[in-house]
C-alpha cells in the first residue's frame, strides 16, 4: 500500500536505534525526508534522505531546535514522531525513588515530547494547518503499574493524557495526534546493557534470560510467545502518520503480543 508520504518532511526524536531507527527507515522507505535527532548519530550518517542532528533532547531548548532545523532545511514540518524516552528500574520502590529520579523520567518521557509537539504544532499552523504527530508511549501508562517503573509509567500516562487533549484542540486545524503503546520490545531498553533483563537478573542473582522470563510471567505472559520487534512498532507509527489514516486522531494503539488481557 502506498501511504502517500512521498515528499513529506518528518522529524523523529530518539532516531538512532531501536524503535526510533526503525521508524526513520520506514518513513524513508515510504518516500518521506527525515530529520533525525539523537545524541549519537553515527548509525544515521550517510543515508540519503536522512539529516542526522546530534542533540540532547532532555535539554529544554533542544526539541524546538530540532524542529527548527527541519524548517531551516526544508521549509516545513509535516510529521513529528516523538520516540525519545528511557526507563530506569526503581528496585527500591516508591520510598527509594527520589524527586530527581521522577524529574529525570518526566524530562525524558514527557517534557521532550511536549516541547517538540509545541514547536511542531506552531510550525504546522504557520503552514496553514494539517500534519500528523505520533507519540511512542507504553503499556506502562495504564497496565499493571508497579513501583519498579513508577516514574516511567507516570510520565507515559501524562503523555497519553496530553495527546488526547491536543487532539481535541487541534483536530479542527487538521492536525492529528495519536499514540502507540508498545509492550516489551526487543530493544536495548529490555535486552541491552543496563536494560530491564540484566538489571533484574543482578537483583535476583540469576541470568538475564531467566529474569526476562520471570518478569513476563509475573505480568501475565505474552500469548504470541515473543517480544514485539521495532519494525512492527514502526509499521503502526508510519500508518498513523499517513493520510490514509486521515480521520484517526486522539487514539492510543497497543502493540503487545496480547500481553493486555482486558478489552
Amino acid at each position: 500500500m502506498d501511504l502517500d508520504l512521498k515528499g513529506k518532511i518528518a522529524v523523529v526524536t530518539g532516531a538512532s536505534k531501536g524503535i526510533g531507527f526503525a521508524v526513520t527507515r520506514a518513513l524513508l522507505d515510504e518516500g518521506a525526508t527525515v530529520v533525525a535527532g539523537a545524541r549519537t548519530i553515527s548509525a544515521l550518517e550517510g543515508i540519503p534522505g536522512i539529516t542526522p542532528v546530534s542533540v540532547d533532547l532532555s535539554k529544554p531548548e533542544a526539541p524546538a531546535s530540532l524542529v527548527a532545523r527541519a524548517v531551516e532545511l526544508h521549509g516545513r514540518v509535516d510529521i513529528l514522531v516523538n520516540n525519545v524516552g528511557g526507563v530506569r528500574l526503581r528496585l527500591n520502590g516508591f520510598l527509594g525513588t527520589s524527586d530527581d529520579e521522577f524529574a529525570w523520567a518526566m524530562q525524558m518521557n514527557f517534557f521532550a515530547a511536549l516541547r517538540a509537539t509545541r514547536a511542531a504544532i506552531t510550525q504546522m499552523l504557520k503552514q496553514g494547518g494539517g500534519g500528523a504527530i505520533v507519540n511512542v508511549a507504553s503499556v506502562n501508562a495504564f497496565f499493571q503499574p508497579d513501583s519498579g517503573t513508577i516514574d516511567y509509567g507516570a510520565a507515559k500516562a501524562a503523555l497519553v493524557n496530553v495527546s488526547k487533549a491536543l487532539s481535541q484542540e487541534f483536530g479542527p486545524k487538521g492536525i492529528r495526534i495519536n499514540d502507540v503503546s508498545p509492550g516489551p520490545v526487543s530493544t536495548d531498553l529490555w535486552l541491552g546493557e543496563g536494560g530491564v533483563a540484566k538489571t533484574v537478573a543482578a537483583a535476583m542473582g540469576t541470568d538475564p534470560e531467566t529474569a526476562r522470563q520471570r518478569v513476563i510471567a509475573s505480568i501475565g505472559g505474552i500469548p504470541t510467545g515473543r517480544f514485539t520487534t521495532p519494525e512492527e512498532v514502526a509499521a503502526l507509527v508510519v500508518m498513523l502518520a499517513s493520510p490514509k489514516a486521515g480521520n484517526v486522531t486522539g487514539a492510543n494503539y497497543v502493540v503487545d503480543g496480547g500481553l493486555i488481557k482486558t478489552t
